[in-house]
């Protein structure tokens, strides 16, 4: 039998209009597709009714199917000539494991095709009308991830983080003062304002605004959640914020005039 084909499709940060017309192609013509915890139910049902689907996400303090195992079983089902698509939120290759499932396929002599996806930095960010990157006061941007494969280890932090950088963490964790303790320890001025999404571009995101000097009492908004942390997030869309639920610190308002305008 003819070996098959691997997809790793990305899913985007929730919302399925934000899909792309390749992710919809392939996921069209998946005999089998493997997705992660956080793919919505919205874009699962886009999967053909004949299509054999299985959950391998991971979530933190849950019962999880181990890389390896996820590795294992996107060969075994090209091996049996199928089109696999590995459907996984976000962009495949943007804190995904993307890479080491890209390894484990290029390893089996398996035929890989990957589909970008909007991640969830450029989705929670556009969706609340905060521009990452601002030709005035943001020219640079840092991708971190609260998280790593080896415990306690944050080697993947900047000592010292540029004055005029908009960071986002990844995965940021429940420990909202060991977070700001690193990004000040980066450098960055406690006055700085911070944005923490949750759900970003689904109809249960949650947006808290706040500062780098209040992170630590910030509230602990559902998974999967963000950080963004620079000047730019005092773009985030008030009115937005006002009539849909979400929360807003004072806070803000004592660091950003134009926003404490906006709210007045």
């Amino acid at each position: 039998m003819a070996a098959g084909r691997v997809f790793l499709v990305g899913a985007g940060p929730g919302d399925p209009e934000l899909l792309t017309l390749k992710a919809v192609k392939v996921l069209g013509a998946a005999d089998v597709v493997l997705h992660d915890e956080l793919v919505s139910a919205e874009i699962l049902k886009l999967i053909p009714a004949n299509a054999e689907v299985l959950n391998v996400g991971k979530r933190c303090g849950k019962k999880s199917t181990p890389q390896e195992a996820t590795n294992g079983l996107l060969i075994q089902h090209a091996i049996m000539g199928r089109t696999v698509v590995r459907l996984k939120g976000g962009d495949p290759f943007i804190f995904g494991r993307g890479g080491e499932e890209l390894e484990a396929l290029r390893k089996a002599g398996i035929e890989v095709e990957v589909v970008p996806g909007i991640t969830a930095a450029l989705g929670a960010a556009a969706g609340n009308q905060i521009p990452l990157t601002h030709r005035e006061i943001a020219s640079t941007l840092v991708l971190v991830t609260g998280s790593s494969k080896h415990s306690g280890d944050v080697a993947n932090w900047p000592d010292r983080l540029p004055a005029n950088a908009t960071v986002v963490v990844y995965m940021p964790g429940h420990d909202f003062a060991a977070l700001q303790q690193r990004l000040l320890a980066s450098g960055v001025v406690a006055e700085t304002p911070c944005a923490i999404i949750s759900g970003a571009t689904t109809e249960s995101e949650q947006i808290h605004i706040t500062s780098v000097r209040e992170l630590s009492s910030a509230p602990r908004l559902a998974p999967p959640r963000l950080v963004v942390v620079g000047e730019v997030v005092r773009f985030a869309d008030q009115v937005k914020q006002q009539f849909s639920g979400f929360t807003f610190s004072n806070q803000l308002a004592e660091v950003s005039p134009v926003v404490r305008e906006s709210v007045e």
